[in-house]
């Protein structure tokens, strides 16, 4: 299975694929989407989109997972973040593919096993699980890594694709 992680940021988005059968994972590409803050707001959203869509369409993942958010502080990036986050929710649902959400605390409980791991203890797990010479950079990169990887550890993809069937079922009878 095939997992792309994503983790949302206007200036910078970072994308992480990998291959799972459940219990091993590797990488397949990592990298950031990076838009000029000289563009408007509308054009830089629209860029992610589309960058995301490319990606969906090149590589055909079996599913997508994104963090959540969580902002105690300053407001106006937590729109900004929610918008464009808001457009790879978009992307995802347009290509049809199962949508998995996780808050920053549960990436770091799957990876470090401790909720208040830092970045660095997080970083280092996706290293040590992926088995590479070093942490991917940049570190949006790694970040989307990591949501990767807490998609596959959890059985929740597995009981979304399962739900997601039965549903598509159910739909088609309620349309007939």
């Amino acid at each position: 299975m095939k997992i792309l992680g994503l983790d949302p940021g206007t200036a910078t988005t970072g994308y992480g694929l990998i291959e799972t059968d459940g219990v091993n994972s590797k990488i397949l590409c990592c990298g950031v989407i990076k838009t000029i803050p000289s563009k408007k707001h509308s054009q830089r959203l629209l860029e992610i989109h589309n960058d995301v869509s490319e990606l969906i369409k090149k590589h055909k993942p079996d599913a997508c997972a994104v963090e959540q958010l969580f902002f105690a502080n300053n407001q106006k990036t937590a729109f900004s973040v929610g918008q464009a986050r808001g457009i790879l929710l978009l992307a995802i649902e347009k290509a049809g593919l199962p949508l998995h959400e996780f808050t920053p605390l549960q990436v770091k409980q799957a990876l470090v096993g401790y909720g208040k791991a830092d970045k660095k203890q997080v970083q280092k797990m996706v290293q040590v699980v992926l088995g590479l010479n070093a942490i991917p950079k940049p570190d949006d990169a790694a970040d989307a890594l990591a949501i990767a990887l807490t998609c596959a550890g959890t059985k929740r993809w597995g009981e979304s694709v399962k739900f997601k069937k039965q549903n598509a079922k159910l739909q088609c009878k309620i349309k007939k």
